[in-house]
């Protein structure tokens, strides 16, 4: 995908405000025209690299300062506040929201700062699960410095090639004197894996899969090989309860140990050559789906951006447990919200079967989106026991074309399925709740 245009007029605006220049003198130290510089700040022209490495060479700037909106989760955090009943009647779409951040960047991040101090549950530490998963969002659930430590990483232990296990627990070994042992279950009741640094062992439940123990292997490589920079991260999101900060360093960790068994452009290289082509991506990079799943809401690299993804995670009652937005735009539904109609909710009925689904999605939407989504279920290993889950990823329709489990399906909105809100609040008298309706297994 190519890079969306950089709109940054308001921040050079303030640039030039702090340096008490006219646009003028601006213009001519940049050397471009003063209408073209008077162009830019209007956000009627991006800023082009050859005028954005000037402004940084020659006052100093600090890029990310252009990306101010960033820091409030972009286009798709400023969606998710705006999608609150409160702003119903409003109507607001997301061509409404896009002109806001680009012409006022500074006053959408008062707003949402405004409103994420007004959520009582926010101020109270009550949702700590809830604001790690906002501070990821504000991210795009993107880290771009975990992504490129892991690919040296993954390079310098050449995870390439041979055996990926065995070449990572030859860098445990080698690097910090630590060996692995897969244990009965009984011997770590309760556990899927503890690092017993008295016996300098990593000790693995022997209920874990292949790809699970390869992830909790990479994981430990990662937690303990980038430890400053996923601390750094942590402390950045000032989050406001020791249980926040401690759900988002897991997810941090978890995306390092991602970005070790995936390197970043490989995988991005591998997802571009075949289509996204979801089971041929597992097993090239020996993942289960779910990990496979998380890592594609991730690929935000600018310059080398992939598609944007979201994906959930449902257990057996069809509760949401888990969702990541990466740069999909898409908001986090209700508590409570079920569509019996989604590909999730039948792929309990299809074990391990994968469905592809084209629904039109209003949830908290001022207008409903189109989505092309694919739904399996996987077997969750535990220390005792194993738990079914459905996996959805989703991505918006007008991107679905690329897609290898995309072939043979309509994405012509006609023919999708009309999901609108959450069953709780919907009340619709035709509704498709049968939940095989228009589900096309594609494996």
């Amino acid at each position: 995908m190519k890079d969306t245009a950089l709109l940054a007029g308001p921040s050079l605006r303030r640039l030039r405000k702090r340096e008490g220049l006219t646009q003028a003198a601006m213009a001519a130290s940049l050397g471009i025209s003063p209408s073209y510089l008077n162009l830019i700040e209007r956000n009627q022209r991006p800023l082009s690299a050859r005028v954005l490495v000037q402004v940084i060479e020659r006052y100093d700037y600090d890029p990310r300062e252009l990306r101010e909106d960033e820091a409030i989760g972009g286009v798709g955090g400023l969606a998710r506040r705006m999608a609150d009943k409160r702003f119903a009647d409003l109507a607001i779409d997301r061509e409404e929201i896009e002109e806001f951040l680009a012409a006022a960047p500074q006053a959408a991040a008062a707003f949402a700062r405004l409103y994420d101090q007004s959520d009582p549950a926010a101020r109270r530490g009550e949702d700590p699960v809830g604001e790690a998963r906002a501070a990821a969002e504000r991210w795009q659930n993107h880290f771009p410095d975990l992504d490129h430590d892991a690919e040296n990483l993954a390079d310098e232990v050449r995870l390439s090639r041979g055996d990926i296990g065995a070449g990572l627990i030859e860098r445990l070994r080698e690097k910090h004197r630590l060996t692995v042992r897969v244990l009965p279950a009984e011997v770590v009741p309760g556990l899927v894996h503890r690092l017993d640094l008295h016996a300098r062992q990593l000790q693995l439940s022997e209920m874990l899969g292949g790809a699970a123990r390869r992830f909790q292997i990479a994981r430990q490589i990662a937690s303990l090989e980038q430890r400053e920079a996923i601390a750094t991260i942590v402390e950045g999101a000032k989050l406001g309860s020791s249980e926040a900060r401690e759900h988002f360093r897991e997810h941090v960790t978890d995306y390092a140990a991602a970005a070790l068994l995936m390197p970043y452009r490989r995988f991005l290289r591998a997802c571009e050559q075949t289509g996204y082509d979801l089971p041929v991506l597992s097993r090239r990079f020996a993942v289960s789906f779910d990990q496979l799943a998380q890592r594609l809401t991730t690929l935000q690299r600018v310059g080398e951006r992939g598609l944007p993804f979201f994906s959930a995670r449902f257990g057996r009652t069809g509760r949401m447990v888990h969702f990541s937005a990466g740069a999909s735009g898409a908001v986090y539904p209700l508590d409570g919200a079920r569509w019996p109609a989604w590909a999730p909710y039948a792929a309990f009925e299809s074990r391990g079967t994968m469905l592809t689904q084209a629904v039109i999605f209003g949830e908290g939407e001022a207008a409903p989106r189109h989505w092309l989504t694919i739904a399996r279920t996987i077997e969750v290993d535990g220390a005792a026991c194993s738990a079914r889950r459905a996996i959805v990823l989703g991505l918006e329709a007008r991107f679905a074309g690329e897609l290898a489990q995309a072939r043979g399906i309509s994405l012509d909105p006609q023919d999708a399925v009309p999901l609108g809100v959450g069953c709780p609040r919907c009340g619709r008298a035709d509704c498709l709740t049968p939940a095989s309706a228009r589900l096309a297994p594609t494996d």
